[in-house]
């Protein structure tokens, strides 16, 4: 009996595991069932999330405008509020990607070209000429000009009536030897038309080492056809302030520039001036395209007193505005003085000639200034770039706008063609003339 109970058990046991086995079997045909339609059910999802996500991505309309995470911005911890309203930084890296993968010589572009090309875009789009991005070795050549010494033709050039043009070429420099002139149209460099070019690029084409040549095709009012008119680049050295007495004791003070240098030099003429007694001193700032404003400054303190106004600069918003004052002790100012001006007179020579005519301290004579009256600020980045940025504009101390208007001398008289052939200078001869021949007061 105790067999047959064993054998119960045994059958009962071994009944047991056979429905055990065939319930584990049953239960894992059903898990590994649940199983791969969750992984089907995943791939969907994930095939489904990248082709809405690169819809988005490309759809930029398609965005959430409000959502703060759109884009992503590396190394850095807080996305710019502006990012999350009207820019998809996704589209920046789809096109990053999209060149680096696709463009047929991209095994010749580093990521650096790319890098700075970018920012040269971004800082293009304002549509300004005197706003520019400025890679490591162009601010190298920003700085040696600022310097006073680089290679070139020696001409200053900005944009005009949306065309390239010379503000004034440099005295002594190819610029000027090859005949340039104030005003003149640079329509095309070594044939290449400068339609729409920036500032920035126009340098670097009409730049280059000492002895080689550049072409400039040249429209002027005062001619019918194009000048051809080939330079030959050379090493410029600025000499921006020259001295001499003209006859009759009148002191002859010429700024070609507003350089590093340019205070220190004419703080040493004026001193030598003044052992002259002169009866007069003619300033001329024609052909002078500015530089630092602070030479202006103190140039303009040599007659303006301590602590007036010389120049404003005028922000958006009226808080930032800032006011330069003099902080000279105006040894030039009881001398009677005449300012030369013309087309070429820029910048920094506009807000000296702005500051002695608001205060009635010099006569103006010549031609109404260029009109370049934008305050740029260069700001240098970290790995020797530069960004040089208008942030502002000029105001002379009676609030006149200098960006546009220029400066518009008391007495206008021009320099012609002739004149210049004929070696005369009816500007020079009329300040001479002001001087010898004050009116009484």
């Amino acid at each position: 009996m105790e067999q047959d109970i064993n054998n119960k058990i045994d059958n009962g046991l071994l009944n047991h595991n056979k429905k055990s086995l065939t319930s584990f079997k049953k239960f894992k045909d059903s898990r590994t069932a649940i199983s791969l339609m969750a992984i089907f059910v995943l791939i969907i999802v994930f095939f489904g999330g990248m082709v809405i996500g690169l819809n988005r991505q490309i759809n930029f309309e398609q965005d959430n405008l409000d959502n703060p995470k759109i884009g992503q911005v590396l190394n850095t911890d807080v996305l710019p509020e502006y990012l999350s309203k009207d820019v998809n930084f996704k589209i920046f890296w789809k096109v990053w990607d999209i060149v680096k993968g696709k463009y047929i010589d991209r095994d010749k572009i580093t990521e650096t070209q790319l890098f700075y090309g970018a920012l040269k875009g971004t800082v293009a789009a304002l549509s300004d000429p005197y706003s520019v991005f400025l890679p490591p070795e162009d601010t190298k050549k920003f700085d040696e000009e600022l310097a006073g010494k680089f290679e070139g033709i020696g001409a200053e050039i900005g944009i005009k009536n949306d065309r390239l043009t010379i503000i004034a070429p440099l005295p002594e420099s190819p610029a000027e030897k090859a005949n340039l002139k104030p005003l003149d149209e640079v329509m095309a460099i070594d044939d290449l038309d400068t339609t729409g070019i920036s500032l920035d690029e126009a340098v670097k084409l009409i730049r280059g080492e000492k002895g080689t040549q550049v072409t400039l095709s040249i429209r002027r009012k005062s001619e019918d056809t194009l000048l051809k008119i080939i330079i030959t680049r050379e090493e410029i050295k600025v000499i921006s302030v020259r001295f001499n007495m003209k006859d009759e004791n009148v002191a002859y003070l010429q700024i070609t520039n507003f350089n590093s240098d340019t205070t220190s030099v004419f703080s040493e003429k004026v001193n030598e001036l003044l052992t002259k007694s002169p009866k007069g001193i003619i300033l001329d700032l024609r052909n002078n395209p500015g530089g630092y404003l602070n030479g202006a400054v103190d140039i303009a303190g040599y007659w303006v007193e301590n602590g007036q106004l010389v120049v404003k600069e005028d922000f958006n918003n009226p808080e930032l505005n800032q006011e330069y004052l003099s902080q000279g002790r105006a040894q030039l100012k009881n001398i009677p003085t005449v300012v030369l001006v013309n087309q070429g007179s820029a910048s920094a020579s506009e807000i000296v000639a702005g500051a002695l005519q608001d205060y009635k301290l010099a006569t103006i004579v010549g031609m109404q200034t260029f009109g370049k009256g934008s305050v740029q600020e260069l700001e240098k980045l970290s790995d020797g770039s530069s960004i040089k940025l208008t942030i502002a504009r000029w105001l002379t101390p009676d609030g006149r706008l200098i960006d546009k208007d220029g400066i518009n001398p008391d007495i206008e008289i021009d320099l012609t063609k002739d004149d210049y052939n004929a070696n005369r200078d009816p500007q020079l001869e009329k300040a001479l003339e002001i001087i010898k021949n004050p009116k009484p007061e």
